[in-house]
């Protein structure tokens, strides 16, 4: 077999409708726009969202407050949620993610300091509460923010 003797499945490929080319064709007169109409003229086609005169969904839907676009997503855990590593084992962003602890990091993470801590830990995320790292420390570890 070669690239030229090359084909689409059977009944794969419908042909193209050649519209505005007469009688012959099969759309004849109107050429499958039907009789009058918006639709029916030249250049039609509405905006996106446009409901033909109807209020858009996006306009009749109550909007509330501000949400702000440039926001940064934090995630946060707590000082509770650092007992499932062993004692002195390094806690980072990667190894809170393969523990399971958070799904991803988002723009980055922050310990708070609900729960007790057992272990000494050595810590390394984005941010603390001055709690959690007072919890940490006393534990015997270190907050090293990156």
């Amino acid at each position: 077999m070669k690239l030229h003797e090359l084909s689409p499945a059977e009944g794969s490929v419908r042909e193209s409708k050649r519209i505005g080319r007469g009688h012959g064709s099969g759309q004849g007169k109107t050429a499958g726009k039907g009789h009058k109409g918006q639709k029916a003229r030249a250049g039609h086609g509405q905006r996106p969202g446009f409901e033909g005169g109807q209020m858009p969904l996006a306009r009749r839907v109550p909007k509330r407050g501000f949400n702000n676009i440039f926001a940064s997503e934090i995630v946060a855990i707590n000082v509770g949620d650092l007992n499932v590593f062993e004692a002195n084992a390094v806690v980072d962003i990667e190894a809170l993610v393969k523990a399971g602890v958070i799904k991803k990091a988002c723009d980055g993470v922050k310990v708070l300091a609900n729960g007790k801590l057992d272990k000494a830990l050595t810590v390394k995320v984005n941010a603390y509460s001055e709690s959690a790292k007072q919890k940490i420390e006393a534990a015997g570890g270190k907050a090293e923010v990156i």
